[in-house]
């Protein structure tokens, strides 16, 4: 875990790599959030919707990215964190977190943050605030 001392302008964050999205991921994130929303675990429901097949949960991601923070700096020093959903994890996908820090200013860092895929997608950029103090 980093110490609040080292982190200035440019850090960047080591990299969460995350296994291959599996139906059975899915189905555990399911259950675990309450999210049973068909398209991410019915192939036949995603496909009446357009899509090729299921694919992860938006917020899957946002707790992958949360993750990354965490192993980064202790829960207590992450005072905000946001994100954006920007494009469908696909079945199979290997997504990998990184942050970087983007600015320092009055004992806070912002991280800039990004889950991309192995075709070089972006399926999530957010940001968060940590306090370096």
């Amino acid at each position: 875990m980093t110490t609040t001392t080292d982190i200035a302008v440019g850090t960047q964050l080591p990299p969460l790599r995350i296994e291959p999205i599996s139906r059975a991921t899915l189905a555990l994130f399911a259950g675990a959030s309450g999210d049973h929303m068909p398209i991410h675990i019915d192939s036949d429901a995603a496909k009446k919707f357009g899509y090729d097949d299921v694919f992860a949960h938006g917020m899957l991601s946002m707790a992958y990215l949360g993750r990354l923070l965490t192993n980064w700096v202790p829960q207590d020093k992450i005072k905000t964190y946001r994100a954006r959903f920007t494009a469908v994890t696909p079945l199979h996908a290997e997504p990998t977190c990184t942050g970087r820090v983007t600015a320092v200013d009055d004992g806070l860092a912002t991280v800039e943050l990004t889950v991309t895929i192995a075709d070089g997608t972006v399926t999530l950029r957010g940001d968060a605030t940590i306090d370096i103090t």
